[in-house]
């Protein structure tokens, strides 16, 4: 498959596309350089999510500890004023999580698709996830969120250039479709991690439904 991939992506009969293609892909070595150096900034974003997963996690634990201390003395407005406040914070603890998962997905697909050749239609699902995700990092970093637009746009212009290159019909829709799937997957997984991860709060019911409702 990578034969013929590289047989089509060197050879164009379309003298008017000529220029694109030396410019925005020279086969047949662009393509690769091109990806990994996309799967290094995502390797980076992921590591800064791990940074701050860890910072969530110690608040976490603070905060925890505190309500432990208000139910021990027996002051239930206290806690759950603590309460309301780890809720927010396993909002952004899942939020990491599952950007994490999604982006160790897509770092797995642009691995791959370096073997195989099949550019766009790996890379189509792939940028419809960066998307989704840049969106979800504004209220956790705003330079994450800039950073995951500017690989979105160097993983589209990839997909762009090998449909020129292979006369490939990109399909957004498709795009959607199998991008969701990586999402629900990692949101699966995420869910449990934060079961199996962050004791359930002590104390009233009632408060415990209320944080476990809002992660």
């Amino acid at each position: 498959m990578v034969d013929s991939f590289g047989a089509r992506w060197e050879k164009r009969d379309e003298p008017s596309l000529s220029t694109k293609v030396k410019e925005a892909v020279r086969p047949p070595g662009p393509l690769k350089p091109r990806l990994d150096y996309a799967v290094k900034r995502i390797e980076m974003q992921v590591q800064r999510l791990d940074q701050a997963s860890t910072r969530f996690n110690e608040r976490d634990k603070s905060i925890f500890n505190r309500i432990v201390d208000a139910y021990g003395k027996h002051d239930s407005a206290r806690a759950g004023v603590f309460a309301n406040e780890l809720a927010e914070i396993r909002k952004m603890e899942k939020m990491i999580i599952h950007a994490r998962l999604a982006l160790e997905q897509i770092v797995l697909r642009l691995k791959t698709v370096t073997e195989l050749g099949d550019v766009a239609v790996t890379l189509l699902p792939v940028v419809g996830v960066i998307r989704d995700i840049k969106t979800g990092m504004s209220a956790i970093s705003p330079q994450a969120e800039k950073e995951l637009g500017e690989i979105g746009n160097l993983l589209s212009g990839i997909v762009v250039d090998a449909g020129a290159v292979t006369g490939m019909t990109i399909n957004f829709e498709s795009m959607n479709e199998d991008s969701q799937k990586i999402l629900e997957e990692a949101s699966t997984i995420a869910e449990q991690r934060m079961k199996d991860t962050f004791p359930d709060l002590p104390g009233k019911t009632k408060i415990g439904e209320v944080v476990s409702d809002r992660v």
